[in-house]
């Protein structure tokens, strides 16, 4: 982190320090159905309130036009407060008076939650008189959102070209893990990427063929490579209209010297949905009114041998149908292997996106690899190489 300011090298006793945070927290009615986000902000909020700074916390919640109730932070205040353990102040608004107020009205170590940025339209504009607005209520900036950090807007970073900036707890741990994943990691490296289909995933796979030494895909995508192969994958998910880019993608791994493995059998099905009936079959069996639905044992057999030869893993996206029993067999499969390793010390794994979250917690190992980011399009787009904009704000100058 040598690159980043970071809390250790703020001064916070009698600051306002701003702090943006992700409590785009999923909802079941009025209470917050997943505290995974809350949980991870907690160390960066009580490190802050225990050395005598004014914590102020800026978040987005949903894609609200405007104000509305819905989208109100207000109803993640219960849920913050239960596992901060300490109150949490809320304001009706992000920028002017109503803030300006609670501030005075605060004492170092206190906890305010302003309302949703996302609000005010300069927010997701970045529009240079909202930071100015928001700026105003606060002497530092902390960072604590990578979920955020492929945004340029005004909370995630343009306030840290007007404030002093650092990195926050969980941002610190994000950009750590990151680094060792694929900015900096130990070789060899080994990607897993699944999914439904190879055109969400085109920059990913680009960026990751020069950078690892295997790369493993599964889910729908692998169906088009291997249609892309000449295998007839039936009535299995396919972009058939991309198996001339997965052949790109094919030759510029060889070229690079990456090796990439495809599932050699499959779990099949006629029907999507759990407990179907279904098969075993080498990938070149499948019948016509057949669907891939997993990949197989052998499949799993050779991915689970491979972990025991790389130092490095990077992962997004699942096997296989995780959620429809029995086909999260590979997925869980090769995520309890990959904990082994971790808690072995002789692998460094790290996964994130989207569904990847979800198989993670359904394997039961979200605790037990080196890092899961809880990041969607950010992690993403890192994974592809991208320069995060919230991310680039950070570094010393």
């Amino acid at each position: 982190m040598s690159a980043f300011r970071t809390l250790d090298d703020a001064d916070l006793a009698g600051k306002r320090v701003l702090v943006r945070v992700d409590l785009n927290v999923p909802m079941d009615g009025d209470k917050v159905s997943d505290t995974t986000r809350i949980d991870r902000i907690l160390p960066t909020i009580r490190e802050i309130a225990d050395k005598g700074g004014k914590v102020v916390l800026l978040a987005h919640f949903g894609r609200p036009k405007g104000r509305d109730d819905k989208n109100s932070l207000r109803q993640v205040v219960p849920a913050l407060t239960l596992a901060l353990g300490r109150p949490v102040t809320f304001v009706d608004d992000c920028i002017g008076e109503p803030v300006a107020k609670a501030l005075a009205a605060a004492r170092n170590g206190d906890v305010l939650l302003l309302e949703n940025t996302r609000f005010h339209a300069g927010d997701e504009k970045n529009d240079p008189d909202f930071v100015r607005a928001l700026a105003a209520n606060g002497d530092l900036y902390v960072n604590d959102a990578f979920s955020a950090a492929h945004r340029a807007h005004a909370s995630t970073e343009g306030l840290a070209h007007v404030l002093p900036a650092y990195a926050g707890r969980t941002m610190q741990a994000e950009l750590e893990a990151l680094s060792a994943g694929l900015d900096n990691p130990t070789r060899p490296v080994m990607a897993i990427v699944g999914g439904a289909k190879v055109s969400t995933k085109l920059d990913l796979l680009g960026n990751l063929v020069k950078k690892v030494d295997v790369l493993a895909i599964g889910g729908g995508m692998a169906n088009t490579f291997l249609a892309s192969r000449g295998v007839d994958v039936g009535k299995s998910l396919c972009e058939h209209d991309l198996v001339g880019t997965a052949r790109e993608i094919e030759e510029k791994a060889k070229a690079a010297g990456c090796e990439i493995l495809l599932p050699v059998d499959a779990l099949v099905a006629r029907e999507f949905k759990a407990h179907p009936g279904h098969r075993v079959v080498p990938v070149g069996e499948v019948g016509a009114d057949e669907m891939i639905l997993d990949a197989g044992p052998l499949s799993i057999a050779e991915v689970v041998l491979r972990l025991e030869k790389v130092r490095t893993l990077v992962w997004n996206g699942p096997f296989g149908a995780f959620e429809l029993p029995p086909f999260d067999t590979a997925t869980v499969a090769v995520a309890k292997a990959a904990a082994r390793h971790v808690k072995a010390g002789d692998l460094v794994a790290v996964a994130g996106g989207g569904d990847t979250v979800a198989a993670m917690n359904h394997a039961g190992v979200i605790d037990d690899l080196s890092y899961v980011s809880t990041a969607g399009g950010a992690f993403l787009e890192w994974m592809e190489g991208k320069a995060l904009p919230g991310v680039e704000a950070l570094r010393k100058r």
